[in-house]
């Protein structure tokens, strides 16, 4: 009896687990507040009925969501897409230096 009960304790846990995983991710910042709070709710139940093993794993979410929502957070900073879009121009200007090189050598080989 005691084996079914924790084999049941075991799917229980896995299935809410991939449910979890299967959620819409959160996109802004409204949405990552109220999925924190839920897991933080999670936390708190599993934590007060003992289940160690479920409370590490809601934990390990959470910090997953956080660094999640803290990448969407930058991505939708003005700063950050400022020096995204300044990153991108340098490197575009490399890949053209590169490009006027490689030609300049083509021509020359050509006149040789």
């Amino acid at each position: 009896m005691r084996l079914k009960s924790g084999l049941l304790a075991i799917t229980l846990l896995l299935a809410a687990h991939a449910s979890f995983a299967q959620a819409a991710e959160p996109t802004d910042a409204a949405s990552c507040k109220a999925e924190e709070a839920t897991l933080d709710q999670d936390i708190a139940q599993a934590r007060a009925r003992g289940q160690m093993l479920r409370r590490r794993q809601l934990t390990d979410a959470l910090a997953a969501l956080q660094v999640h929502c803290d990448a969407i957070m930058a991505a939708k900073d003005p700063a950050t897409q400022i020096k995204r879009q300044e990153q991108e121009v340098q490197q575009l200007r490399l890949e053209l230096e590169r490009a006027e090189a490689q030609l300049r050598k083509l021509k020359a080989a050509r006149k040789s």
